[in-house]
């Protein structure tokens, strides 16, 4: 017996905000938007979601659970979502090949090179 992957959940203090900021950036659309959840998907038929749900304590700490987007083009990529609202953030990651985002509420994610081959 297996499961199969529904969806991630996030805890949010504006959810909806939130779920149309990741939803822009990743190209998603929003398939259910209610006061205490919203979900976004690549399409309303396609798996998994995420799901954003509210909560009334801001977050603290590092994250313990991540994104990684992989653009065709890094550099562009960055200054899209900086320009979005994501700012850069130190989470010890030191001289690495990626750069690490977080989202208006402060969720780190990273953003990836280019594949190469």
């Amino acid at each position: 017996m297996s499961s199969a992957w529904e969806s991630l959940t996030v805890d949010a203090r504006d959810p909806a905000r939130l779920a149309h900021w990741w939803a822009e950036a990743l190209g998603y659309q929003v398939v259910t938007e209610k006061p205490d959840e919203v979900e976004i998907r690549q399409s309303a038929d396609r798996l998994p979601g995420i799901v954003f749900v509210p909560v009334a304590d801001g977050k603290e700490g590092k994250n313990r659970l991540h994104l990684d987007l992989r653009p065709s083009d890094q550099e562009a990529e960055v200054e899209r979502l900086v320009d979005m609202g994501a700012r850069h953030v130190d989470v010890g990651q030191g001289d690495v090949g990626w750069t690490v985002l977080a989202d208006p509420e402060g969720n780190e994610f990273c953003v990836l090179r280019e594949r190469e081959g």
